[in-house]
């Protein structure tokens, strides 16, 4: 091939035009990308915190009165008739602490609820305590010896966790992990049907698999093996068979509902590192409804809050998964009776160009 024969092939240079058009859209997506991974940690507050009070009322409300007046807005104060009631609305997930007065004050934490409100509440403790001695002493009360608080941690993390740092790491690989199984099915197998199944097998032994290693190996999980295991299945299926799902529907161009809806805007808000609370309204309550948010709210429950209601979470994963399957079913029938049509058109455009000719 001569010199002139490959100059000819070459491809033409790309217009200035479109250098421009790309680099600008590359800035536009690494912009929208830092906004959506830093915007919960800059504008999260702590905001609502729901925080239970059991008491005598006149103390109860004096305790909410300094409160509120302290720390405007941080706490939702919700009514306890005692300390085991108290107990029982942090263990069901209602609360996440609770201040006891009377004879024996206290204040009940839940380091594996948030570490964050848990400090928060410690620290309210000699708070507390200073506030009743000075009361005392204003009453005319002699004490031989001072009026203490003890901070308690009714449902604390576990000694293989102490801090919650692998509870919290494992959110966001379950969210890769469930976008990289939908997009390798969706580019790498042809069929829908096939993409299903290949993505049901992975998610089976993947979950197997991520619930030895986080329960096992590194002790961020707790509670029962094999539903931790489910959960996580649940979990990578509802993202992975989404994608499968738009993907199989509307083509290859489906794929970016994983980065888009999953990765830039389900994560961001699922609250798996801080407090739905903490998030502007109603965007935490919002997060709870995608597949990050309620399989870290799930796998967090199961752990830790065994009373607590799960039904929610596992309703919006499964929901997840079903309609993902249900669009990759569809696909695949469309995908079907196109091939139908084709191979009917096919033989028919074949008779009439052998009879023309």
């Amino acid at each position: 091939m001569s010199n002139a024969d490959s100059i000819r092939l070459a491809p033409p240079p790309t217009p200035w035009g479109r250098i421009g058009a790309v680099g600008l859209i590359l800035a536009v997506v690494v912009s929208i990308m830092v906004m959506a991974f830093a915007w919960p940690s800059v504008t999260s507050a702590v905001k609502s915190v729901p925080l239970a009070v059991a008491g005598p009322d006149a103390a109860v409300q004096q305790v909410e009165a300094a409160l509120a007046e302290s720390a405007p807005d941080t706490f939702a104060f919700v009514d306890a008739s005692d300390r085991a009631d108290a107990v029982s609305q942090i263990e069901t997930r209602e609360v996440y602490g609770a201040i006891i007065l009377g004879d024996a004050p206290e204040v009940l934490t839940s380091s594996a609820a948030s570490p964050i409100v848990s400090q928060l509440l410690t620290g309210i403790a000699p708070k507390l305590a200073a506030q009743l001695n000075a009361a005392l002493a204003a009453q005319g009360v002699a004490l031989a010896e001072p009026v203490s608080v003890p901070a308690t941690d009714v449902v604390p993390l576990a000694d293989t966790d102490p801090r919650g740092a692998g509870l919290t790491a494992a959110a966001f690989p379950l969210t890769l992990g469930g976008m990289l199984g939908g997009i390798l099915a969706s580019i790498l197998i042809v069929g829908a049907w096939r993409r299903v199944v290949a993505i049901t097998v992975y998610v089976v032994v993947a979950s197997f698999s991520l619930t030895g290693i986080l329960q096992g190996w590194f002790g961020a999980l707790q509670g029962d093996y094999l539903v931790n295991v489910g959960a996580i299945a649940l979990t990578l299926l509802a993202i992975s068979a989404t994608i499968v799902g738009v993907a199989s529907l509307v083509g290859r161009a489906g794929i970016a509902v994983g980065p888009v809806v999953f990765l830039l805007i389900a994560n961001p808000i699922s609250a798996a590192t801080q407090p739905l609370e903490f998030l502007p309204q109603p965007w935490g309550l919002i997060g709870q409804w995608f597949p990050p948010g309620a399989g870290a709210t799930l796998l967090r429950d199961l752990s830790y809050f065994p009373d607590a209601p799960t039904t929610f979470p596992w309703l919006v994963l499964t929901g997840w998964a079903a309609v993902g399957i249900v669009l990759a079913l569809i696909g695949h029938f469309r995908a079907g009776v196109r091939m139908d049509v084709e191979n009917e058109i096919a033989p028919a455009a074949t008779h009439v160009e052998a009879h023309a000719a």
